[in-house]
């Protein structure tokens, strides 16, 4: 799924993000999601969320 669309995620599920200081190289870390932090429905670079574990980034993909 992707990671793009605010409606595809929720609290609890499993994804893969990039880290802002991992953006170039495109390293992953897996997580489950904790909070949202992006407003918006949509954005490009993917849907910004908090994991359970406090690590903050960008939804790459939905698990």
């Amino acid at each position: 799924m992707n990671g793009t669309e605010r409606k595809n995620i929720h609290p609890g599920s499993r994804v893969k993000i990039v880290q802002k200081q991992h953006q170039k190289t495109g390293q992953l870390t897996e997580g489950i999601v904790k909070d949202i932090l992006t407003n918006s429905q949509v954005h490009h670079r993917g849907i910004k969320v908090r994991l359970d574990n406090g690590i903050i980034g960008r939804v790459q993909e939905i698990l």
